[in-house]
């Protein structure tokens, strides 16, 4: 069966459901998920405000309210969004994530790590908060703990390039040059374009 005519349905199924329960937030929620997935983005965004109405604490209808507004460049409204989003559920790492990512944006380095280090404490296995988490504690000078994140974000995913750019830098700030060449190496193999002044200082060509 089509991957379309099965959004089509659920779409269906969801409108059904709420016909006969209107005040099922997830029902709301779920139908607003399939809207997203259909590029109906004002409609999807209807369906989540009704959906956190019914359901106040659905923390996910919050996070997807957020997303909505980055994808609009909203940054203001994704930060007020995520923020209720652990309002509603304090451990909701997916929340905390996205603040620390606006955060970073915004070159507000020391928000974006409370925020990312709770992620990372609500979620263990979280991996772009913990590369994200990385990239901060290199902007504060934090190198051994650059470090320890960038680890676990590749323990995760080995193949996630950005966590292996991020620990080549740490690495040279470091001084352990042969750990920082396999990371860069490591990036670079994964399609990462590492910043060229980096290459030099490590030895090694650029790609073509």
């Amino acid at each position: 069966m089509p991957v379309a005519k099965n959004v089509d349905e659920f779409i269906a199924k969801q409108r059904a459901a709420i016909a006969s329960n209107p005040e099922c937030g997830t029902s709301h929620y779920n139908l607003g998920v399939a809207l997203l997935g259909k590029k109906q983005y004002q409609e999807a965004e209807q369906e989540f405000l009704e959906a956190i109405e019914c359901s106040p604490g659905l923390a996910e209808a919050y996070v997807q309210l957020g997303g909505l507004c980055l994808r609009k460049g909203d940054l203001e409204g994704c930060l007020d969004w995520n923020k209720r989003a652990v309002k509603a559920r304090p451990g909701f790492s997916e929340g905390w994530g996205n603040i620390g990512f606006v955060h970073m944006q915004r070159g507000e380095v020391d928000e974006a790590i409370k925020a990312l280090e709770r992620a990372t404490f609500f979620n263990f296995r979280f991996v772009q908060a913990f590369t994200t988490l990385a990239s901060a504690y290199l902007i504060k000078g934090m190198i051994d703990k650059s470090i320890e994140s960038g680890l676990k974000a590749i323990e995760l995913e080995p193949k996630f390039a950005v966590a292996h750019n991020n620990l080549a830098i740490a690495y040279l700030e470091k001084g352990e040059l042969d750990k920082a060449r396999q990371h860069a190496q490591s990036a670079q193999d994964l399609g990462y374009e590492v910043a060229p002044e980096i290459l030099k200082e490590l030895g090694l060509q650029e790609q073509a």
